[in-house]
């Protein structure tokens, strides 16, 4: 992968391979999150999170007003704005990059008029509109792959060849974003761990993660905090799969994703620093 930065509204990201591995922490506003639905659903809360993961040394926060866990219902347009465009406001002096997790153009269009650095689309910009509503913006965009929809991806989900798939659905949304005039260091993308996909595809996917990143040379962010993948191979419940996203999230390093979305954000900053010092591999 030869981009060696990511731009991202205010700020430049390191993404070039031999570094370590960005850290984007997990800042849910939503009450029905799969994972921690509700803890920082109040503004004070999530306020007080962003600060303990900068504090835990973040490099993006990543915030969130709507569940896209398997079965969850469609949150309205007027709800998410409520839940996310207090904590942008609140946060964007903060000292690092903002990302908003949302497929709705119109929330992207009011966020990117809040100042946030990264638009995170579980959708891909599929969605009527939402290349046309980041395309003018300095704001980085994570292109992610997902297949069929948050209320009935995991019904079965199949692929002829997961990796084939995911790399051509890819390579037709990049191509279609540049085409529409967004520059290509704006862009990376993310594989959709979880998303329309059995553990089996997800495992593919985590083992091809190198030839992803080289087929389309863009950074690549993976995300597999907590999920059901990490309690596939571990065994372990959701409140016990920390041990298990971290061994993900280093999994993910060593395949060379340059961001790695998690929820314990102190735990993955440690472990990836001292997988950083073992490398041999590194100039």
């Amino acid at each position: 992968m030869t981009q060696a930065f990511l731009k991202c509204g205010r700020f430049r990201l390191p993404v070039q391979q031999g570094r370590r591995p960005l850290v984007m922490g997990i800042l849910n506003v939503t009450p029905d999150s799969f994972s921690d639905g509700g803890r920082h659903q109040s503004l004070e809360l999530a306020l007080e999170h962003a600060e303990q993961m900068i504090a835990d040394g973040v490099d993006i926060i990543d915030i969130g007003g709507e569940s896209t866990r398997p079965g969850i219902a469609p949150l309205s347009l007027e709800q998410e704005l409520e839940r996310v465009m207090p904590v942008i406001y609140a946060l964007r002096d903060c000292g690092k990059p903002l990302s908003l997790d949302t497929y709705k153009p119109a929330v992207m269009r009011e966020a990117l008029l809040a100042e946030v650095d990264m638009i995170n689309d579980i959708n891909g910009f599929r969605a009527e509109g939402a290349i046309e509503a980041v395309r003018d913006s300095e704001a980085g965009l994570c292109v992610m792959h997902m297949q069929g929809e948050p209320q009935t991806m995991q019904q079965e989900p199949h692929y002829q060849d997961v990796v084939v798939e995911v790399e051509d659905f890819l390579r037709h949304q990049v191509a279609l974003m540049q085409q529409a005039g967004v520059a290509r260091e704006r862009i990376c993308i993310d594989p959709g761990f979880g998303f329309g996909k059995t553990v089996a595809h997800n495992l593919a996917l985590l083992k091809n993660t190198r030839h992803l990143i080289d087929a389309l040379d863009l950074p690549l962010l993976a995300g597999m905090s907590r999920k059901s993948m990490v309690g596939a191979v571990t065994g372990k419940p959701l409140e016990r799969r920390m041990a298990g996203s971290i061994g993900a999230a280093l999994a993910a390093a060593q395949q060379g994703a340059m961001i790695i979305r998690v929820h314990d954000v102190a735990e993955t900053v440690d472990a990836l620093a001292m997988w950083q010092a073992g490398r041999n591999d590194i100039e």
